[in-house]
């Protein structure tokens, strides 16, 4: 079998969620970035019960849609696999840009760029190549790509971006060696400026633990 592989470049739209308005009181934008199986507007239950004349929250869409458990019912998402990453980190990175652009954040506003699970990978590469300026970057539950570098972030330490990793301590997909080895890493990445949290749960997001990241 003499097979090959080509590429083609094409105009495509993806949705994505918000929760609250942008107005003249809002101090915080919130840029949310869901784990696997998850669709943004389910997602944004989290923040419901951050002050809504004062947080507005845009939670992007992952592409890669699908069904999930195999009962065609209930849809869920994912940003990345194994296949293609690089190119589909691009086209990730290309959308979230544009989402960016779609809403034209003043610079007035705290800025907070938050990821679960999945949605820690997509943030931290995000953040990092496009020199992102943020208030506070959560990164929650997930781990951070091995290809990430600290001088990938020393534009925070300048920009003085608050950073914080949370994980739950009994998190299922965590193991401990990989908790003491993201902790490493996390230490080495962001030259000891960033704060860890660990919780009493598991692989969950602590909606309790959302208004304390208000910077």
């Amino acid at each position: 079998m003499n097979s090959s592989e080509k590429t083609v470049e094409y105009l495509t739209r993806n949705s994505y969620s918000t929760l609250n308005s942008l107005t003249e009181r809002t101090k915080n934008i919130w840029i949310v970035l869901h784990g696997i199986g998850y669709l943004s507007r389910y997602f944004l239950k989290y923040f419901d019960a951050l002050p809504s004349e004062e947080n507005y929250i845009i939670a992007p869409q992952a592409p890669s849609k699908y069904y999930l458990k195999n009962e065609y019912r209930h849809v869920g998402a994912s940003w990345l696999t194994k296949e293609e990453t690089i190119r589909e980190t691009q086209n990730v990175i290309s959308y979230l840009d544009a989402v960016l652009a779609s809403e034209s954040i003043p610079d007035s506003r705290k800025l907070i760029v938050f990821g679960y699970s999945q949605g820690v990978s997509i943030a931290a590469r995000w953040v990092a190549r496009k020199n992102l300026k943020c208030n506070h970057l959560v990164l929650y539950a997930g781990g951070i790509p091995n290809e990430l570098q600290a001088s990938d972030f020393e534009f925070l330490l300048k920009n003085k971006t608050k950073v914080t990793v949370i994980i739950g301590d009994k998190d299922e997909y965590i193991t401990e060696e990989r908790r003491t080895a993201e902790s490493a890493k996390i230490e080495t990445l962001f030259e000891g400026t960033a704060e860890q949290i660990v919780f009493k749960g598991g692989h969950e997001v602590k909606k309790e633990l959302i208004n304390t990241l208000i910077v």
